[in-house]
């Protein structure tokens, strides 16, 4: 599986951007996928997780982004809205076979990340 990320960009604080996730080389039906993001000089986290039964948000962004998929277009999907300065990171889309999962060590597959800046 190939990812690819898109749609960062540079935003007031207040605005939203959406970013996309396709795959490609293999559909992802079955698989669980997740964006984290990371911050200069801090770890890679979680911000949204996906699988076809369960959604799950980071307490930072929950009421604010939605993570979804389209399986026709084998792409995922992270609207953003209300953006803060501290959303500010490189955001990357990551897929694995199998159930619900929250690690970045638990994801196989990982697209080249997209950087969103918010500016206050």
């Amino acid at each position: 599986v190939q990812l690819q990320a898109s749609g960062g960009g540079l935003v007031q604080a207040g605005g939203s951007l959406t970013l996309s996730c396709a795959a490609s080389g293999s559909t992802f039906i079955g698989y669980r996928m997740g964006w984290f993001r990371q911050a200069p000089g801090n770890e890679r986290g979680i911000v949204a997780a996906l699988t076809d039964y369960r959604t799950f948000y980071s307490d930072s962004v929950k009421g604010r982004f939605v993570i979804s998929r389209d399986n026709a277009k084998n792409t995922v999907y992270l609207q953003m809205n209300s953006l803060k300065p501290e959303d500010t990171a490189i955001y990357y889309c990551a897929a694995a076979r199998g159930g619900f999962a929250l690690r970045a060590s638990q994801y196989h597959y990982w697209g080249q990340g997209t950087e969103v800046t918010v500016s206050s």
